[in-house]
């Protein structure tokens, strides 16, 4: 199944980009949990791109998602 139609990522040089793998998330995923990340598509998802262009960490996000549901 091809995650193209979704996927928000736009780090188009990346090795595990879906576009370099048919469509699949699968090497992405693979490399963010080997690796203690969350995927930029989930960064975008709540809206901080700035964020994931550095600092991909478990923590961060957690902290970020807090952060912006505590502003609803």
């Amino acid at each position: 199944m091809s995650c193209l139609s979704f996927c928000t990522c736009q780090y188009l040089d990346c090795p595990e980009h879906p576009q370099k793998h048919d469509g699949s998330c699968v090497p992405c995923i693979e490399k963010n949990l080997r690796e203690h990340e969350i995927p930029a598509c989930f960064w975008n998802k709540i809206g901080d791109t700035e964020s994931a262009k550095s600092d991909y960490i478990f923590m961060r996000f957690a902290e970020k998602v807090i952060e912006v549901e505590g502003a609803d």
